[in-house]
Order: C-alpha cells, then sequence, then structure tokens
C-alpha cells in the first residue's frame, strides 16, 4: 500500500476519539467545542478521561481502550501530544488527526484555525494520509525478553548530566558496526529524522521512505557519522559501561533504566501509524516554514 493516499472514511466513521493536552487551558476550550460539534452531527465523541474530567463529562475512557473503539483520533496539542497517542494507537492503525495548539508542528501540521475544515474533508468527502512506519523496540537482559515497546519517532541510549561517556556497540543484523563512545546513541525512523536525530547532527529523510537511522549524540571519536540502513534490519544496540543513570527512551517520553550488558533490539514494527495531513500543503512546504529555509 501506498505511504501517501487519499481515502474516503465518510462511510465507517460513527466514533470519534478525543485526546488534548489537558493542562493547555485553550486546548480544552477548542475540545469542549469539538464535542458539541461532533454530537450536532450524531457522532459518538470518546473523551480520554483526564479530558473528560476538565470538562466535567461523566463518560470518559482509559487512553488505550478508545483506539478499540474509536473510527477517527483527533489529537489537540503538539507533536508530542500526538506522539503519546500514536504509541497508544499502535496496532489498531486508527487515522490520527492532528491539529497544532503546540510550538513546532511538524506533524500536527493542521492549524486550530483548520480544524472543521479538516474534519468535514475527513467525515464527508476524503483525507489525505500518510503512513507512517514505526519502530518494535525490544529490551533483552541475560538473554531474555523483559520489556517490548513501539516509538514513532526514535528510541534512545543516553546517559545522565553527571555520567561519563559512554560505551555502545552496534551491530546492524549481527554484524558489527561500531563502538561508539558518546554520549549516546538515537536510532530513529524517518519521521523522527525531524527530532532528537536533526538535534544530534542526523539527517533529514523523507518520511515516506522506509528505514532506520543510528544518530550518535556527541561521539568522542569524531569520524563516527550518522548511518541510513534499511528497515528490513534489525539494530541491535549493547551497552558496555558499567554505570548510573543510563536509560532507554522512547520518544522522549517513556524512560527505562539500563544495566550492563542489556540489549536494545529496533526493528521495524508490523503496523503503521496513519497521519491525516493537510490538502492545503505538504511535508516539504512543512519543512521548508519550520526550518524557516531561506529566511535571513
Amino acid at each position: 500500500m501506498p505511504s501517501l493516499s487519499h481515502y474516503s472514511l465518510n462511510s465507517s466513521v460513527k466514533n470519534v476519539g478525543i485526546f488534548a493536552k489537558v493542562q493547555d487551558p485553550r486546548c480544552r476550550e477548542v475540545a469542549g467545542e469539538l464535542l458539541l460539534w461532533l454530537q450536532e452531527r450524531g457522532f459518538t465523541p470518546l473523551l480520554e478521561e483526564r479530558l473528560s474530567r476538565y470538562l466535567e463529562c461523566d463518560d470518559g475512557f482509559k487512553g488505550d481502550d478508545i483506539p478499540a473503539r474509536a473510527d477517527l483520533v483527533v489529537v489537540l496539542g503538539g507533536d508530542g501530544t500526538l506522539i503519546s497517542v500514536a504509541r497508544l494507537v499502535g496496532e489498531s492503525e486508527v487515522p490520527i488527526l492532528g491539529i497544532n495548539l503546540g510550538s513546532l508542528g511538524f506533524l500536527t501540521e493542521i492549524p486550530v484555525s483548520g480544524l472543521y475544515e479538516a474534519l468535514e474533508a475527513c467525515l464527508f468527502r476524503e483525507c489525505k494520509i500518510s503512513r507512517r512506519m514505526m519502530l518494535n523496540v525490544s529490551l533483552v537482559r541475560g538473554g531474555k525478553e523483559i520489556g517490548s515497546y513501539l516509538a514513532l519517532n526514535d528510541a534512545v541510549i543516553n546517559k545522565g548530566a553527571p555520567a561519563k561517556i559512554i560505551s555502545l556497540d552496534a551491530l546492524v543484523d549481527g554484524l558489527f558496526l561500531a563502538t561508539f563512545k558518546a554520549d549516546g546513541l538515537i536510532i530513529a525512523s524517518p519521521t523522527g529524522s525531524t527530532g532528537y536525530s536533526l538535534s544530534a547532527n542526523g539527517p533529514i529523510v523523507d518520511p515516506t521512505i522506509d528505514c532506520l537511522l543510528i544518530t550518535p549524540i556527541c561521539s568522542h571519536t569524531l569520524t563516527n557519522r550518522p548511518i541510513v540502513v534499511s528497515a528490513d534490519t534489525e539494530i541491535t544496540v549493547v551497552l558496555h559501561s558499567q554505570m548510573e543513570n543510563v536509560m532507554l527512551t522512547l520518544d522522549g517520553q517513556v524512560g527505562i533504566p539500563l544495566e550492563y550488558g542489556d540489549e536494545m533490539r529496533v526493528s521495524r514494527a508490523k503496523f503503521r501509524t496513519r497521519l491525516i495531513l493537510s490538502d492545503e500543503s505538504d511535508y516539504f512546504t512543512v519543512l521548508r516554514t519550520k526550518l524557516k529555509w531561506g529566511e535571513r
């Protein structure tokens, strides 16, 4: 199936999940307006439980219960809010409409002023959907898998601020790549190429391309450079440092403490995040605008 296509959802959408950055008053205000808009048109809103409490509604749902019930999910906030919802949606592949009430907005590219126009396109006409590759991340300790996780942007091994540089062996499909002595190592998806990886001097990758990015963080060896490998490979990173404060971080939001000898294994997930995009824009326009290319 192509990574970018136009779909008609109108015949299948009845239940609409709503997530928001609940600590932001503007997001809560827009969520309340959206709730009424959907009800007036015969759709069933499914409010995430924290949001439902803020809006004084009695029928909120746990976040991880919504994807199984929803035909469409609306996220009000910034990229961080959308990324957290993408991990919840996971294998259900429910389309996500991200509305930007944050600052940068690489993923939540539709402004709040375009919310209802975008919704009407989804619910009554057709919409443009980008199918984004996700990461499957396994943590192995003593030869046994102790955790399995999803990430949309990246999986990172890094150290706490007081720690010395850490030593990490990286392998691609079991073939030794390098020992990185650095502040850490980022394994990113193409969508995550404009996240933490970019700040560590990694390449920008068109998100419709399936691949994995390996980006060292402040490498002690100046010749260690970022590398892009096939999405069909599995990347293994082994921690060879005995120190505290080393963490595996998923999308910058979920942290797991690591021990000496732990292995992080990253591969392409079997399912994708389906992001609804604006018909008024495209990836390169968003990239050019957000990074202010061509401006003095």
